[in-house]
């Protein structure tokens, strides 16, 4: 049964017409109360993954759940198809279990609060943001378990729950919940934050309906909708076919040897409407990587792939969403059967990413991006902290990390960027400040975008110095599988993690891998992947090619794939790389659409020797397996 919403007020809104300085005036408030909501919540929350990062996404929708202004998409559908329950005036829910809303939050660790925001008793609009929570409890710090087979180990599970009821907050249910987390000084207080943020957006939207009228900022909302419907309809028009094309990717493995995993996506068009198929699938892991993707957050990464790409003008909302249509296999990798575990989804979802840029380039290559948003690289280091006598304390660190931004028609790809443009790096002062660690290296990693017109991202290459014995978590991927390159550009380089003990021994880290003990002094080189390569290398202007040199993007080695011969010190020799570009031009063939590097049986066969770290088993699946059997 769906929520049942509560208004004294029955009376509709009218839709009325909107001149163009009011909609542009109201849609530009609402831009700012978004901002505001993000503002809010940097002063406000503790932890370094919302603090620092930005790890939150904030929505203001209108009373239908439709996301007018936004991040993530809206989650609220989801959440009113499965909430059995009662929403009115004074109430805020709270929720984290990804089972409860249509996976509208794909794991445990993201808290959502969201708020129905009621004027003169009638529902005008929702508010809502979630974070995510550094810890939720669990078995490992951090709460994201690699090697989970259930959700029910991932930390605590929240159903919609009314944290505020009728204007009363719920501390009982507060304290059961902090009881659950080792941070919970952090977790408060980020919680605190989105209910903060929260309230603001929600005080905002009552301060337009008062200056503009209930219906006019109604109608406001409904035109900003309709007017993303239109654009985006153009859009699909242009850029979707209706021929279908596939593509597919790989996530490498799941941290327990296992891997590669796919990932398929059919496209075409039917008429106005885009349908996006991933029939072809592989069905869901035993271990944490399923990524339980909500059609509608996928409607959304689709509509902001094609703004970005295509149109970066238009404000993106959920106006578009019927001219959409997403098919995902029940039981595969991408909507995985309850409890299957799903902390470790942050690699499908970037893969998700990848394959939308290989499916809109092929109609139109001149738009195809590379391969390189892949994987929200994340660190985990905890441990007690005694240095200097001082007594006992617990330190608990969750970073993440950026790899190489894939080469793009417009230029190269961003160097150790992150995946979401609001996103920033944890601040290396914030690091040696707050844990006992020192960052004794951060730049990025010379040759890792792949080679092209225009260059791919540099992934980065961090090394840690700990300074207390501790436990290490390492989450990544492209490891084993490189981002592809197009148009003529390379594949980027992959992923790696190296160890040096004070023992003086060295030790490659795999790229999944948890409860790894570190002691005092220990160096850890954390090297993330590089953004493929986009159009033909030979054509990049050797003396930008010299310039990188100098400026440690590009080794004098890494140029040569760029045809140029030049110093160690970036000093081109212009008839030596004239030479050589004609000898590379001559022997090389066609430049193809898509270089993905060696074939899978090639990676597997060379893989250890490449990256000092044993070639993943392929999964074999059963029809009628499910998680428990796989579990097992």
């Amino acid at each position: 049964m769906p929520a049942q919403i509560i208004e004294t007020n029955d009376k509709p809104f009218d839709k009325v017409k909107i001149d163009p300085v009011t909609l542009d005036i109201i849609e530009n408030a609402l831009r700012n109360a978004r901002i505001e909501m993000d503002a809010t919540l940097v002063r406000t929350a503790m932890s370094p993954g919302i603090r620092e990062q930005g790890d939150a996404f904030p929505l203001i929708a209108d009373p239908a759940g439709k996301m007018i202004v936004g991040q993530f998409g809206s989650f609220i559908d989801g959440f009113l198809k499965g909430y059995d329950n009662t929403l009115e005036d004074g109430d805020m829910i709270f929720l984290s279990d990804p089972y409860s809303c249509e996976g509208a939050i794909s794991h445990s660790n993201d808290w959502l609060v969201l708020l129905p925001v009621f004027k003169d008793g009638r529902l005008i609009a929702y508010t809502a943001m979630f974070g995510h929570q550094s810890d939720i409890g669990g078995m490992v710090p951090g709460s994201m378990p690699i090697g989970a087979s259930s959700i029910f180990e991932e930390g605590v599970r929240i159903p919609p729950v009314k944290i505020w009821k009728k204007g009363e907050y719920n501390e009982d249910l507060m304290r059961l919940v902090m009881h659950q987390t080792r941070k919970p000084d952090w977790c408060q207080a980020d919680l605190n934050a989105l209910i903060a943020s929260c309230r603001v957006a929600a005080r905002r939207v009552i301060e337009m309906a008062d200056r503009f009228g209930d219906d006019v900022y109604y109608s406001a909302t409904q035109e900003l909708l309709d007017r993303n419907y239109r654009a985006m309809k153009a859009l699909i028009g242009m850029a979707v076919a209706e021929e279908p094309v596939s593509f597919e990717d790989y996530i490498c493995d799941d941290g327990k040897g296992y891997g590669p995993y796919k990932i398929k996506c059919t496209m075409w068009r039917e008429g106005d409407k885009v349908v996006l198929d991933f029939d072809g699938t592989d069905p869901q892991s035993a271990a944490s990587i399923n990524f339980y993707l909500n059609e509608n957050m996928f409607k959304m990464f689709f509509g902001i792939y094609m703004i970005m790409v295509f149109d970066p003008q238009i404000l993106f909302n959920d106006g578009f969403y019927d001219l959409i249509e997403v098919r995902i296999p029940e039981g595969s990798l991408l909507k995985p059967r309850f409890p299957a575990a799903l902390s470790g989804r942050t690699h499908a979802l970037g893969r998700i990413f990848d394959i939308l840029g290989g499916l809109l380039g092929q109609k139109t290559p001149e738009f195809l991006n590379a391969a390189g948003f892949s994987s929200s690289p994340h660190l985990f280091y905890s441990g007690w902290d005694t240095r200097g006598g001082k007594e006992r304390e617990w330190f608990q660190l969750f970073q993440i990390g950026f790899g190489g931004i894939p080469g793009r028609p417009l230029g190269d790809g961003p160097d150790g960027h992150s995946l979401w443009p609001g996103f920033t790096n944890v601040p290396n002062e914030f690091l040696e400040r707050y844990f006992p660690l020192r960052i004794e290296r951060y730049s990025t990693e010379p040759d890792s975008g792949g080679a092209g017109l225009h260059r791919g991202g540099n992934g980065i290459h961090m090394t840690y110095r700990f300074l207390a014995d501790g436990q290490i978590a390492i989450h990544d991927d492209r490891w084993f599988v490189p981002p592809w390159g197009v148009n003529g550009g390379h594949p980027g380089m992959r992923a790696k993690k190296v160890i040096e003990r004070t023992d003086g021994t060295t030790e490659i880290a795999g790229n999944k891998v948890e409860d790894v003990s570190v002691k005092a002094g220990d160096l850890l080189h954390y090297i993330t992947w590089g953004g493929g390569g986009w159009g033909d290398p030979l054509e990049r202007d050797p003396e930008l090619v010299g310039l990188e040199i100098r400026q440690g993007l590009v080794s004098a080695e890494g140029a040569r794939a760029y045809g140029v011969v030049a110093s160690d010190d970036g000093a081109l020799d212009a008839a030596a790389t004239a030479g050589l570009r004609d000898k590379m031009k001559a022997e090389r063939g066609d430049l193809p659409l898509f270089d993905y590097g060696p074939g899978i049986d090639d990676l597997r066969a060379n893989c250890e020797a490449e990256t000092g770290l044993p070639a993943p088993i392929q999964p074999e699946w059963h029809p009628s397996d499910d998680i428990r059997e796989a579990a097992e």
